[in-house]
């Protein structure tokens, strides 16, 4: 089974920029898809960015434009490059790693999610 440490979050003003980082390691061969979510306080988790392996991208709308998700392949990390920050990006982004796997005489596509990093956008 995969894990996933995320790395990177901290306070930032807005208008800045910050990366996000996210390593995944055991079974890493079995995963297919890595990317961001975000939860900010009394709201639910919302997508930000996903990257395949072969490369699709899919940007949640609120983040496109100022947001770029990269992956490494060779060894299963993903990046998140935020720019022209806003105050409303300020949330617990959690790095998801989707992987495919044969588990008990099925193929199985589970989810493992990092513990999450705290971005704050303030002045």
């Amino acid at each position: 089974q995969v894990q996933v440490l995320e790395s990177g979050g901290g306070l930032v003003q807005p208008g800045g920029s910050l990366i996000l980082s996210c390593a995944a390691s055991g079974n890493a061969l079995s995963i297919n898809i890595m990317g961001w979510f975000r939860q900010a306080p009394g709201k639910q988790r919302e997508l930000v960015a996903t990257r395949d392996s072969r490369g699709t991208t899919n940007y949640g709308d609120s983040v496109k434009g100022r947001f770029t998700i990269s992956r490494d392949n060779a060894n299963n990390t993903v990046y998140l490059q935020m720019n022209r920050l806003k105050p409303d990006d300020t949330a617990v982004y959690y790095c998801k790693a989707g992987a495919t796997i044969y588990k008990e005489h099925r193929w199985q596509y589970p989810e493992v999610w990092g513990q999450g990093t705290l971005v704050i956008v303030s002045s």
